[in-house]
């Protein structure tokens, strides 16, 4: 029973943490008082006014952290000390207190309890004493005296028993609280009290030493920098000496001084020789000034005609070997170490090729003649071609002797290269034109034949044989619609329905159509990013050019190989596409690994009726379409391709800007309808203007009709009545179509406009689409085209 306390497993050093760090912080807040904290802020901005203030600063800082680092530890000492004084307190409680405490619960006695609790609580820092009855009945014995706290206590619990037929027995439990707020207290005052007689003697040792110092050293220091400030080489003062009692031996002072007087002697002498030797050195200054003021002029003018004249010099020996070139040429991708020790034509590209160029030009450096503006072919480290124009002057000793060359070259290729391609446009956008002349008349034709083929079609039903024959001129008259929409296709002269467009979902269909016609022999692999931008394009265009593309690799490939249809995002420079513009494009590519296309008729590939197949093999319009549908449609194509290896064709198509109208789908076109409206013909073609007359009267509409623009105003202006103006586009006289419904319309307003064309310029086609609320029917066009576009018009079904 004497020692439970001693056997407890609950006993601890209960101490609450967050109470002692409060009361710890009590203590620390009395020196970070913003009063202290302005006390320091001064004396750190005196103690930068001289070695003293500092001296004393540093001082008082190391004293001060040597003072609060030993006041902390012997404050720590002395409360672990009164915490274990405290401690032992409770102890001694548990042993003496449980036997008669754990008697007088057993027996119930309440009274004496209380009594013994309160001779507990009458203990030093005992706060709080308390018996809890341990059984199993309603309203156990529960005895308390004092006042429980619930922070900077120490508690202890110990058990109380009886013995019962030789058996310990649990009934209670005895806690007792010891608070800490004494020792707390204690230590505060005493913290303050070492501090206090601390900080007083750390002041004055600290006014002592500056007052030391200043004495014996930092006013001697001043006055040796009032001398240093007022010294003078040209009337130097009398020796430096110190006001001071001189010690028996010389302090360190007495040597500086001493130093610094033998050191002003030395420096007066040299000062008498520095005169005489400035004199006889300002001479050949002023000599040596002018020399390098005419070698930097000299330099200046080499600089100015390095950078004007050329982009890198070079020199040749006698033998016309290189012997030196410029660092400039690294920038053009050429070898330096390499070309040294070379002569010219060893590092040409056409040397073979243009014999007779060259020898000429070697018989000139062997006359020792200057030349200018000598063009030739080289290749770069990486073994890319260059073209070059070089410049030589022959450099002679003064003996006359031949030296060799100094000259400049001139890097051509961006020149050539841009000279090239503004060929190429510039031939590529004349045949355009011609193909698309050729296409307007061809269309007239062709519009006459397939609307009269159907007339004679509806005669010739009974007559089979005739017939046969007459479907024949039919399918050759579609077959020349198609060659003839190809040609406009290139000549940037079809009107495009471009939309916005997945060109992901557009290309994985394409691709399933492409299987059966390129055949099980190649193979179709895709590679399509995952997140490619949506496309400006005409999509039945698209899937044209796409299977134009493929059908000529599959040509390339006749044992078979891989088609690759690729699709990625790229962001283009002015010169990404060649003669492209900058901006967002998606890129659909067509790779096959075929012979490759050679590299004399790479450029030539694009031109319509340009073909390297067989007589009856091909039109030669396949990528001359895909080439005017790029442009057209605002972007661009490019070819890569090696012999042996490969082609790969790439197509650049603008990135939507997510502003597409919604279309909807195709309606079905009504069947052909009979009318009794009057129509003003305007058509410059005799052939077509009696064909569309005679197919307008057998649907029932009354025609008045007129070659050009002038004659149809003149009808206007007479008064005479219509409602619809039916008008070619492309006419003679000076005014064409667009401007003849203008003038019409200015005359009537409101009169309805329906346009027909062998093809489009920019009269009523812009970014390869119509103009907003223009109608078109294409020529050619059949008797049920003619039928139910002339009712849309006269019904109101105006464009948008």
């Amino acid at each position: 029973m004497g020692n439970a306390g001693d056997s407890n497993p609950d006993r601890s050093r209960a101490v609450t943490p967050a109470a002692a760090k409060q009361d710890l912080n009590g203590i620390r807040s009395a020196f970070t008082s913003p009063m202290l904290a302005a006390l320091l802020s001064r004396i750190f901005n005196w103690s930068r006014s001289g070695i003293g203030p500092r001296l004393l600063a540093a001082v008082l800082l190391f004293s001060s952290i040597v003072t609060l680092t030993l006041t902390a530890l012997q404050l720590y000492l002395d409360y672990d000390r009164e915490v274990g004084v405290i401690e032992t307190r409770l102890d001694e409680v548990g042993r003496s207190s449980t036997a008669s405490l754990g008697e007088s619960l057993w027996n119930l006695d309440q009274n004496q309890l209380r009594l013994q609790l309160d001779g507990i609580l009458r203990l030093p820092s005992i706060r709080a004493a308390e018996v809890r009855e341990v059984a199993d009945r309603p309203n156990p014995i529960r005895v308390a005296v004092g006042e429980r706290g619930s922070s900077s206590v120490v508690t202890r619990d110990y058990p109380l028993t009886t013995t019962v037929q030789g058996t310990a027995r649990p009934i209670g439990v005895l806690h007792v609280e010891a608070t800490l707020s004494d020792v707390y207290q204690q230590l505060l005052n005493r913290a303050l009290v070492i501090l206090a007689s601390q900080a007083a003697k750390t002041f004055l040792v600290s006014l002592f030493i500056i007052y030391m110092v200043h004495l014996l050293v930092t006013r001697h220091l001043v006055a040796i920098a009032d001398f240093v400030s007022k010294y003078s080489l040209a009337r130097p003062p009398p020796p430096l000496h110190l006001e001071r009692r001189p010690p028996y031996d010389p302090d360190e002072l007495d040597k500086v001084i001493d130093a610094f007087n033998a050191m002003c002697a030395n420096l007066g002498r040299a000062y008498g020789e520095l005169r005489e030797a400035n004199a006889n050195l300002e001479r050949d200054l002023k000599i040596r000034r002018r020399a390098e003021e005419d070698a930097r002029a000299s330099e200046q003018r080499f600089r100015d005609y390095a950078e004007t004249a050329s982009d890198w010099f070079w020199e040749t020996g006698p033998d016309h070997v290189f012997t030196y070139i410029s660092d400039r040429a690294g920038a053009f991708g050429m070898d330096r170490e390499a070309l040294i020790g070379k002569r010219r034509p060893d590092a040409a590209f056409d040397h073979d090729a243009e014999a007779e160029k060259w020898r000429n030009h070697m018989a000139t450096l062997d006359r020792h003649e200057p030349f200018r503006k000598f063009e030739y072919r080289g290749r770069d480290r990486t073994g890319r071609l260059h073209s070059f124009s070089v410049n030589g002057q022959p450099v002679f000793a003064e003996d006359g002797r031949f030296m060799g060359y100094r000259g400049s070259s001139t890097d051509l290729t961006a020149q050539h290269e841009t000279e090239e391609r503004l060929r190429q446009s510039q031939k590529m956008d004349a045949i355009g034109q011609l193909t698309g002349g050729v296409a307007h008349d061809f269309n007239n034709v062709l519009t006459v034949i397939t609307g009269t083929i159907e007339i004679i079609q509806e005669g010739l039903a009974d007559k089979p044989e005739l017939a046969a024959i007459a479907q024949l001129i039919d399918d050759a008259a579609l077959r020349g619609a198609e060659i003839t929409s190809q040609l406009l296709t290139f000549a940037r002269r079809q009107p495009l329905e471009p939309r916005e467009i997945d060109v992901n979902g557009l290309v994985v269909e394409t691709a399933k159509l492409l299987r059966p016609i390129l055949g099980e022999h190649v193979e179709i692999v895709t590679r399509l990013a995952d997140d490619a931008w949506l496309a400006m394009a005409d999509p039945s265009q698209l899937s044209s050019a796409i299977v134009n593309l493929a059908v000529n690799a599959r040509d390339a490939m006749p044992d078979g190989g891989t088609l690759t249809l690729e699709t990625v995002n790229r962001e283009l420079d002015s010169s990404g596409t060649g003669d492209g513009d900058a901006g967002s494009y998606v890129m659909v590519a067509v790779a096959d690994t075929g012979h490759g296309i050679p590299a004399d008729i790479r450029d030539r590939v694009f031109e319509p009726f340009f073909t390297t197949k067989g007589v009856g093999r091909g039109t030669g319009l396949g990528l001359s379409m895909v080439y005017g549908f790029a442009k057209q449609t605002g972007g661009s194509v490019a070819i890569e391709s090696e012999e042996g290896h490969g082609t790969v064709m790439r197509l650049f198509l603008p990135r939507s800007a997510g502003e597409a109208a919604t279309r909807t789908g195709p309606v079905a076109a009504p069947a052909p309808a009979r009318g009794h409206e009057t129509i003003l013909v305007v058509e410059d073609d005799p052939l077509v203007q009696g064909y569309v007359i005679a197919q307008l009267g057998s649907l029932g509409y009354r025609t008045l009709t007129a070659s050009d623009g002038a004659t149809a105003l003149a009808l206007v202006d007479q008064g005479v009545s219509f409602d619809l103006l039916f008008t070619d586009i492309i006419m003679p006289g000076g005014m064409n179509g667009r401007e003849l419904a203008e003038a019409v319309r200015l005359r009537r307003p409101g009169v309805r406009v329906l346009y027909t064309s062998g093809y489009t310029d920019n009269t009523i086609v812009h970014e390869g689409h119509l103009d907003p609320g223009v109608a078109l029917l294409p020529k050619p066009y059949r008797k049920a085209d003619l039928s139910q576009k002339i009712r849309e018009m006269l019904a109101g079904e105006l464009p948008l």
